[in-house]
């Protein structure tokens, strides 16, 4: 076949039709997918159009329809679902009993509307707050059930407007540019010529990069746009589920032939179509059975770690009121019993017989459960609610979490776990883009075994300054210029250059506003929005080494190194594969920036197949940037200037050019004239040079007939690390120009534009961890396999010296081991690598490949493992061409916030994916190992050999404690002195994925757990998504600690959910991670005030306000029990039933609720700069057991004080009963109230508004009570009781001596603790009270001390030697495992990195890691 890409169709043609005839003729074949065995499994999708009517409507009655419906009630079923969901709270059932209880009459205790009140308030009160949040669902769900999109009527044969409620599975939708996808549908046509729809997944993910979706192969062909009419295929796919990541499924034509689905052509719900005009698609799932609504699992419910203690004492409790009740039972008794005749207040029964005591005692058990019943705190779950919200709102609102970057705050997703904040042990975090920013910056490579330092790039890098925040917002907006410019005049000789100004910035900046206005108008969205876009990753200044070369290659000098093998010749090809590689490998979706978001398209002209070399020849001579003859520039070679002065130079260009002089010469440039000629010599050779030279996009695209004008390109990545890969290779003037379905082109400096047959892509995938393109190469005709991925898996995929047919072999290892080399070099500098190779195929190999290929992708069964296996029958035999350097920097403040939580006793775990190096290198530079730590590098192949090296090293750390003990008591008595005390073993434990496997078996899961206890930091690098939840969940599990999972990407959703607190950082890697956790902030430096601050004031507020009202209730109640010993335990009270009811449930309930949300015991500037304190929440200093049992203790002496006090004012006397209990229950106000304020740290007008109108209120109620509420029943009659107290002096002398009486031991251990014993927290609360000086010298001898005490007395003591293992020869001492140099990032270098660093291997594996040569090496010579 002439035509490649009509041969590839023909291959896949007669492959679908082979495979076709191959499963009629065998039905038993395994391969062969049956639908008619797995229709119960599958899906069957059909038009719904009248030649498939029939089997339409037999198949349509099992989907859903497109309508949402997210509420959870209606007006019929909301009374009773909403009492039933209220009722799965045990303590709303214990409540719902006593008001059954109480309305027997032989255990009534109360009226029975009384007795209804407190439960019908919290219910009401509940079903309010759901009632509103479920309204406000409801008109989401109407307006989005109305939407109205274009939908193909079977009866009208034509496109109308239909509500999306009405959109059924198997409609045919028609979306235009800028619509939202109603359903999810299978794309069957673009106007897109290359059958590619761009969308927009914000909606789903919150990522802005437009995405790629493809046409069914098979359709994007069509000319016109699609007749639903002449649809005559069946589309079966796979069960609606929630994997937005997988779409399995194939769709089967009249022919029996099948065409495979994938992701690629699935339109999700929620996305939004862009840059294309119309697409049109059939729905496959509708309504709830659309990917997006299947993941929309609603705001997230977890129990803390408080409510569930809470849960306990509460059950505490009950068995404190059985146990009041039963006294109360036995009392009963034992007093009836005690009369000989029969009393005059025991009344019969209605058939005259009297009940006996042990009847009458049993009756009398579940009366007094109707008169204690507030023992029980029905109130306190409402209040620890409203509490939490409060909590949450403060949290929100704290202005330090505003990030004005990136224009994003704090979200608190999780409603009822803030005080979680404040007990964290463990947080488990993800490096890239959580401790880094994910602006990926190229900074070295190898190509063929020789290092480009790229020298002039790191110099400029060192410079940067993203400016002022302004100033970097507007060149952002760029999107493809490499930097803001300004006006530059230039003539033959020299170029002057002003820098950027504040009114230009100011002009950028007003021309972004304006495209906003017009984005928010609906107008397609600005570039700007684009991530990875930054100046400081797009911009590369080349090396000059490198560049050099890359100006010697030639299309002539090129298709000789695909046949010499030379070591010029060699050299060329590796570079130009290389960097053909760097622009290829990838997923980017190229876009122009005049038009924003616009797809770059080439012109007919531009798009005409080479068909003569000497075409190209000639071309290249006259466009070439190297060779570019004038009069006033020299060439590169024939340029007196060095090459090092003349990159300089270009780097100062990119920094200073002019915007309009530049876009002037690019045009002149893109003329189609001769260079010799006159108008040409005319254009300042600087700015011809700077343009294509140093980085910025040509303006011109070179084709066989003439010079059509490119536009200047943006590039939209899916991740930083392509995006820092395709901006290099435009650096080196290697452009990614287009990219389609079919083809990819690029223009090639010394090629000219080539475009490269898109064969296959083999998307990245963390199993894998490589991605690989297959395309046809436009010169060699061949079919090319491009790979790059991690070193660790793609080393092992080279191909060995036998396989190997050339006299290259020995040149390929020598590259090979180079490589690994600079690897290894660039790992420790902190850089992220890659390994980039390549592999060529001949048409037969590709062919018998292509047919297991088909097979995978069209099966739905077991797809994902046919496709790995695909995969791996490619990607092997590889050639290597060389790495990747890629740095990305670290967060602002982030070794400070490292530090801080490691201050307050939080162990942090680094788990990422990157090599051991890197990862080591970053640890080191955001302080999480330091440079006294002894590190232990875990690397085992067997896990026998794992759990051996592991008893080594515990027995080496545990040896070393035992030393240091027997020195510390040999110092006897000077043992005091803190700078003498033994101190604790400072380790840290650098494992890899592959042990990772071995740890996490059960054999070995406890003595792995042992050894990380014993270490400050733990480092896993290679780590799979799966092992990071893994890890998690088994240190919360096994531990029982309290963890914290943070991360920014996809790979880090499993993580963040199983943890007890999630937190995800609104990064440049969409919102995946943010939407599945619990807390999301911008940066991670918040979580430093995350935790210390909100999490400890919390945590604090919540328990003291929990504990007081276990307090408050367990005090009033036993009012009521001591009184059951003075009126023979007959369930009477001595205060009014109402009041009774009301006591807990509105006099004393607000101002704990102000407490709760309001109090700090130190103040948040404190907090933060002594993290110690922290600890006093995370170890539950405030809520432990023994605190409960004293609060309760206290609680008791303080109703004896206030019960007795007025029993012996008033004994002897002749008052009733209301006049007994009323002083009594004015009283307990008092001692409750004043009781919180000895308990608040901090109090605020609020406060004393809520107390003094708590007393208000219960005044003027009893007050109204009394002179209103008059009843039959003399005996119970409160008729101006309150009225009388109020003018007897008797009745404030006894409320005043029974409060005193009953605060005074609480307020005196108060003053003692505060003098005497004061805790951390209240010698930091002093701290506020000092002058400003004062106060920092405070807190600098606080933190001496701190250091003090932790600071580690290495010694020269190692772990043993183990030869079974493998493990370090000899035993060595501390200095020798870290050098003595600053660590990594501090150093004044250019690159900001130590050059060379060792760490020692405990490993099953003998040697030791070789130190690098750095001195620079030649190209590998062949021997």
């Amino acid at each position: 076949m002439a035509d490649p890409i009509r041969w590839a169709r023909y291959r896949w043609q007669r492959l679908i039709s082979t495979e076709g005839r191959e499963c009629s003729s065998n039905n038993s074949s395994g391969k062969c997918y049956q639908s008619s065995k797995t229709t119960g499994k599958h899906r069957i999708v059909i038009p719904c159009l009248g030649h498939f009517k029939e089997e339409y409507e037999k198949v349509s009655k099992l989907y859903m329809n497109n309508k949402i419906r997210t509420t959870r009630y209606t007006l019929l079923n909301f009374l009773p679902r909403n009492l039933f969901e209220q009722f799965h709270r045990i303590a709303n059932v214990y409540f719902l009993f006593l008001v059954v209880l109480n309305w027997v009459p032989v255990v009534e205790a109360f009226q029975k509307e009384i007795t209804m009140l407190p439960l019908i308030g919290v219910l009401t009160i509940i079903a309010v707050k759901d009632g509103l949040e479920d309204y406000s669902r409801y008109k989401m769900d109407k307006q989005i059930n109305n939407l109205v999109t274009k939908v193909y009527s079977r009866k009208e044969k034509k496109y109308i407007d239909e509500c999306w409620k009405n959109v059924s599975v198997g409609d045919f939708i028609r979306l235009s540019r800028n619509e939202v996808v109603p359903a999810d549908m299978v794309l069957l046509y673009s106007s897109d010529l290359d059958g590619i729809c761009y969308i927009e997944t914000a909606g789903l993910d919150g990522e802005t990069n437009l995405k790629q979706r493809q046409v069914v192969r098979g359709y994007s062909e069509q000319v016109s746009e699609i007749d639903p009419e002449e649809f005559s295929s069946r589309i079966e796919c796979e069960s609606p589920n929630n994997d937005l990541s997988r779409f399995r499924g194939f769709v089967e034509h009249s022919n029996m032939d099948r065409v495979g689905l994938s992701k690629e052509n699935l339109l999700l719900r929620g996305c939004t179509v862009r840059n294309t005009e119309a697409v049109v698609g059939i729905v496959v799932y509708a309504g709830h059975e659309t990917k997006a609504m299947l993941n929309n699992s609603g705001p997230h419910y977890k129990r803390s770690k408080l409510e569930r203690k809470v849960n306990t004492d509460i059950l505490w409790c009950v068995l404190l009121l059985l146990l009041m009740c039963l006294t109360g039972a036995i009392g009963h008794g034992i007093w009836l019993s005690s009369y000989s005749e029969i009393p005059f207040f025991n009344i019969p029964r209605p058939d005259g017989k009297l009940s006996p005591p042990t009847l009458a005692g049993f009756y009398m058990f579940w009366t007094m459960i109707i008169l204690l019943q507030v023992l029980i705190p029905v109130s306190l779950y409402v209040s620890i609610e409203i509490v939490k919200l409060g909590q949450i709102y403060l949290i929100q609102n704290d202005i330090d979490f505003y990030h004005e970057k990136t224009d994003s705050t704090i979200q608190c997703r999780a409603l009822n776990i803030a005080e979680d904040l404040g007990q964290i042990q463990y947080i488990f975090s993800d490096k890239t883009g959580t401790l880094t920013e994910n602006k990926m910056v190229f900074r070295r490579c190898s190509i063929a075994g020789q290092e480009y330092c790229h020298e002039e790039n790191a110099k400029r890098l060192e410079a940067y300054q993203e400016m002022d925040s302004e100033d970097e917002d507007s060149v952002d907006r760029q999107c493809g210029s490499s930097t803001p410019t300004s006006k530059c005049q230039g003539h033959s000789d020299r170029a002057v250059c002003e820098p950027l100004n504040r009114k230009s910035s100011n002009q950028l900046s007003g021309s972004y506003s304006a495209f906003k206005r017009q984005d928010e108008a609906g107008d397609i969205p600005h570039s700007g929005h684009m991530a990875f876009s930054s100046p400081i990753e797009t911009d590369v200044v080349p090396d000059t080494q490198l560049l050099e070369k890359f100006s010697q290659i030639s299309f002539r000098s090129y298709q000789q190194s695909e046949e010499a093998s030379s070591k010029l010749s060699l050299e060329t090809m590796y570079i130009t594969d290389f960097f053909l590689a760097l622009a290829i490998c990838n997923t980017v979706v190229v876009s122009g920036s005049n038009q924003p978001r616009q797809k770059v398209r080439l012109s007919s002209l531009s798009r005409m197949p080479v068909k003569s070399l000497e075409e190209i020849r000639q071309m290249f001579q006259r466009f070439s940037v190297w060779r570019l003859s004038s009069s006033s520039l020299p060439s590169v070679k024939e340029s007196s200037e060095s090459p090092s002065s003349f990159v300089r130079k270009l780097s100062i260009f990119r920094m200073k050019l002019a915007s309009s002089a530049l876009d002037g010469a690019a045009q002149r440039v893109s003329e189609p004239q001769n260079t010799d000629s006159p108008e040409n010599s005319q254009v300042p050779g600087e700015l011809r040079l700077v343009n294509v030279a140093a980085g910025d996009e040509p303006n011109y695209a070179v084709s066989s007939a003439e010079l059509s004008p490119m536009p200047k390109l943006c590039y939209e990545a899916e991740s930083p690390d392509e995006a820092a890969l395709v901006h290099a290779a435009r650096a080196y003037k290697c452009v990614l120009q287009s990219r389609t379905p079919d083809q990819v082109t690029v223009d090639f400096a010394g090629l000219g534009s080539l475009r490269f047959q898109l064969l296959h892509i083999l998307p990245f995938d963390s199993l894998r961890k490589r991605m690989s393109v297959v395309v046809r190469h436009p010169v060699s005709k061949k079919v090319v396999v491009y790979t790059k991925g991690a070193d660790s898996v793609m080393m092992d995929l080279l191909r060995t010296a036998s396989e190997v047919h050339t006299n290259n072999s020995e040149i390929e290892e020598k590259i090979k081991e180079r490589t690994q080399q600079h690897l290894d070099d660039y790992a420790r500098r902190g850089l992220r690598t890659l390994c980039i190779a390549k592999k060529v195929m001949s048409d037969a190999e590709y062919s018998e490949w292509l047919n297991h290929r088909f097979l995978a992708e069209t099966s739905i069964d077991n797809r994902e493992d046919l496709l790995l296996e695909s995969a791996m029958r490619l990607e092997n035999k590889l050639t290597l061409l060389g790495a990747t350097g890629v740095e990305d920097r670290l967060q602002e403040g982030v070794p400070d916030t490292i530090q801080a939580l490691r201050k307050a006793g939080i162990k942090i775990w680094m788990l990422t994916g990157d090599k051991r190096e890197t990862a080591v290198n970053i640890a080191y530079a955001c302080k999480l190992l330091e440079s006294e730590d002894r590190i232990f590098t875990l690397k085992s192949q067997s896990r026998d050999a794992c759990a051996l090296v592991i008893s080594k090293i515990l027995e080496g750390i545990q040896k070393n404690a035992s030393v240091k003990k027997k020195k510390s008591e040999k110092l006897g008595n000077v043992s005091a002195s803190p700078s003498t005390q033994a101190q604790r073993f400072n380790a840290g434990l650098v494992i890899d994925g592959r042990t990772l496997e071995h740890v996490l078996h059960d054999s070995l899961q406890n003595i792995f757990l042992e050894l990380t206890e014993k270490c400050r930091a733990v480092v896993c690098c290679q780590a799979t998504p799966l092992q990071k939840s893994v890890l998690v969940k088994l240190v919360r599990s096994k531990l029982k600690a309290m963890t914290l999972a943070v991360g920014d990407g996809a790979n880090d959703v499993s993580m963040i959910q199983v943890a007890d607190t999630g937190v995800g950082i609104s990064g440049q890697e969409g919102m995946q991670a943010v939407m599945a956790s619990d807390f999301a902030i911008p940066q991670f430096r918040h979580l430093r005030k995350l935790l210390l601050v909100h999490g400890h004031w919390c945590y604090t507020r919540l328990t003291n306000m929990v504990l007081y009202f276990f307090y408050k209730n367990v005090t009033y109640v036993s009012l009521l029990f001591w009184y059951q010993f003075f009126c023979g335990f007959s369930g009477t009270s001595m205060t009014d039933y109402w009041i009774l009811i009301l006591f807990n449930l509105l006099f004393t309930s607000v101002p704990p609720i102000i407490y709760g949300v309001l109090d700090k015991d130190v103040s948040a500037e404190i907090l933060m700069e002594l993290p110690q304190l922290y600890t006093t929440s995370q170890k539950s200093v405030a809520y432990l057991p023994s605190v409960f049992w004293i609060t309760l203790l206290d609680a008791f002496y303080q109703s004896l004080v206030c019960f007795f006090v007025p029993y012996f004012t008033y004994c002897g006397s002749d008052i009733d009963i209301f006049s007994f209990g009323n002083p009594i229950n004015t009283a307990a106000l008092f001692i409750m109230l004043f009781h919180l304020l000895i308990e608040c740290k901090s109090v605020t007008w609020i406060h004393t508004v809520a107390i003094v109108g708590s007393i208000l209120f219960y005044f003027v109620f009893t007050l109204a009570v009394g002179a209103t509420c008059k009843t039959h029943n003399l005996r119970s009659d409160f008729y101006w009781i309150m009225e009388k107290h109020m003018t007897d002096p008797v009745f404030y002398l006894v409320c005043l001596l029974t409060t005193c009486i009953a605060l005074l031991p609480r307020y005196l251990i108060r003053i003692l603790q505060g003098t005497l014993f004061p805790s951390p927290v209240l010698r930091a609360k002093c701290l506020v009270q000092l002058s400003p000086e004062e106060q920092r010298k405070a807190i600098k001898r606080w933190k001496d001390e701190c250091n003090v005490n932790d600071r580690v007395e290495l010694q020269p003591t190692s772990v043993p030697s183990s030869s079974a293992a493998g493990a370090a020869s000899e035993e060595e001492s501390i200095d020798s495992v870290l050098p003595e140099s600053k660590t990594p990032f501090q150093t004044c270098s250019g690159d900001g990195l130590v050059k060379n660093d060792s760490l020692p291997d405990i490993q099953d594996e003998s040697g030791c890691t070789s130190g690098l040569n750095s001195e620079k090496t030649e190209f590998i010579k062949g021997n």
